[in-house]
């Protein structure tokens, strides 16, 4: 889980230690701050909506954004502990331009519409850990069943593919459950500087996406894996008994919160290859 130690402390050592590429337009914060990605070859022209989802627990403002013409698998994203953000918007719509239907959620919502960070990435840990706090198992496996059964009510949402889902931070474990909550419907997972995946609990995320029939992608800081470094040798062996496919691996060099373009600590070599494992992923799994 994110922590001010995370997202301060790390950050300032891996720059003293130059293993970090900070980008100009990565300080560049809050709503309403357009995030510049590398554009996408023969990019589909897309449509984007902000929509509103019923679930259980209220309703979800998720943004969606789909290719305009035929039909395409869709994607789940759970966002960073910042939440629903023009820099998730911005991923979304590049994947999307790459081929897929893709919804971005405020896993907030019940307590506040996004944005939930007043100050996007510059706002303090302690100011949005509450949010965090308000989700549980049963939060996470009910919204996967609400958003997905809204993806498949989409006509833009290809019925005969499966569904992918990606987590970033607090969403990794979100991803996670996801495809426990949706075995039959999750052909794909991506997490990238993913909090707390593995735990000693009974319930804890890696052994839920075991049960699924999923392949995976666990894309790890160097940071986050030299203060839990067994974690990996867990989710290799865990996955390799379940016999599902994962590709488990440290970035090093990238800290935590190295994948949206407005963190501090974006590293565009970094998380361009992640980008590339992640279409890697989708392209032989949905």
């Amino acid at each position: 889980m994110c922590n001010d130690h995370s997202f301060e402390h790390d950050r300032q050592e891996f720059e003293r230690l130059g293993l970090i590429t900070r980008r100009q337009f990565g300080v560049l914060l809050g709503a309403g701050v357009a995030m510049m990605l590398p554009s996408v070859a023969n990019a589909a022209t897309v449509t984007e909506s902000e929509v509103t989802i019923t679930t259980p627990d209220g309703m979800a403002d998720c943004y969606f954004v789909h290719p305009v013409s035929g039909t395409a698998p869709g994607v789940l994203i759970w966002p960073d502990i910042f939440g629903l953000r023009p820099a998730f918007r911005t991923m979304g719509k590049r994947l999307a331009e790459s081929g897929y239907s893709v919804l971005v959620v405020n896993p907030f919502y019940r307590t506040h519409k996004a944005p939930t960070a007043e100050k996007g990435t510059a706002t303090p840990i302690s100011d949005v850990m509450p949010l965090a706090r308000t989700l549980n198992e049963t939060t996470e496996v009910t919204d996967a069943k609400a958003f997905i059964a809204w993806l498949d009510a989409q006509r833009s949402v290809a019925k005969n593919r499966k569904i992918g889902t990606q987590g970033y931070c607090m969403g990794g474990p979100l991803a996670f459950r996801t495809a426990f909550a949706m075995p039959e419907r999750v052909g794909a997972v991506a997490t990238f500087h993913g909090g707390g995946l593995v735990s000693t609990q009974p319930n804890s995320p890696h052994l839920e996406a075991a049960k699924s029939k999923a392949q995976f992608l666990v894309a790890i800081a160097a940071n986050d894996d030299a203060r839990s470094p067994n974690d990996k040798t867990t989710l290799k062996e865990t996955f390799e008994k379940a016999h599902l496919q994962a590709e488990i691996e440290v970035y090093e060099g990238a800290a935590h919160g190295w994948c949206p373009p407005d963190s501090s600590v974006y590293n565009e070599p970094k998380a361009e290859k992640a980008w590339t494992r992640l279409l890697a992923l989708y392209g032989k799994a949905l």
